[in-house]
């Protein structure tokens, strides 16, 4: 499948359960994924030096990681399937917040931004997704200003030990079917596993992301290795 079916086919997955896709994320990780998101923003926060920093989520999809941000500065949700945006927009008009969100229908390997204007990127769950992710880390870095902060968070899977094997009858068997019985969507939720599997080791990602221009990048597992979330800055 080249780049442009593969975007093209993403974008309609995921228009597909888009309704579903809140409710499935927080029943099939147990809310976990509440707490990974409160992490990248706790690790984003102690690298940023900007006192009320201009944020962009990259591949935002309903607006969760921009919600978390927002108690940060102001923040622009960016994404490319519109009935995600759609669903995220209508949770912004009902929360209150101290400074202003924006959402906006973009590509996340062609930010419609100039460069060098935000103090932190981040993205949740969308790295994967991408058609190209080093042009994808490539565009983030480009919007950055000097001394900025990236934050990328996305599955992984864990390697040894009980939890792996927990985790992989889990996430490979008991997971899709689950997701296709009640999202009604056959196919959705055999991607995600799919899409983990054949996504680069955290290694493999670091090593991209100095390649694009990052500097101290570090990441942690979470979770026993269910996630990773990397961290960097750009040099001053």
């Amino acid at each position: 499948m080249d780049a442009k079916a593969k975007a093209n086919s993403v974008r309609a997955m995921f228009g597909a359960i888009a309704h579903h896709y809140d409710f499935l994320n927080h029943l099939l990780s147990g809310n976990t994924d509440r707490r990974w998101r409160r992490k990248c923003v706790d690790e984003t926060r102690k690298r940023t030096r900007a006192q009320e920093p201009r944020i962009l989520d990259v591949g935002c999809g309903t607006a969760d990681l921009t919600l978390a941000f927002s108690a940060l500065g102001p923040v622009i949700g960016c994404d490319f399937c519109r009935p995600m945006l759609q669903i995220g927009k209508e949770k912004v008009g009902r929360t209150e917040s101290l400074y202003r969100i924006e959402l906006l229908e973009g590509n996340a390997q062609e930010l419609p931004f100039p460069a060098a204007v935000f103090d932190i990127v981040a993205s949740a769950f969308a790295l994967r997704n991408f058609s190209d992710a080093r042009k994808g880390l490539t565009e983030m870095r480009r919007v950055l200003r000097s001394g900025g902060t990236v934050a990328v968070l996305d599955f992984s899977m864990p390697q040894r030990g009980m939890v792996a094997t927990i985790y992989r009858l889990y996430f490979l068997k008991i997971l899709p079917s689950l997701g296709a019985w009640i999202s009604k969507v056959d196919g959705a939720y055999h991607y995600l596993p799919n899409s983990v599997q054949s996504f680069a080791a955290p290694e493999v990602l670091k090593a991209m992301m100095i390649q694009a221009g990052f500097t101290n990048v570090e990441y942690r597992l979470l979770t026993g290795g269910i996630a990773v979330l990397l961290v960097a800055n750009v040099r001053d």
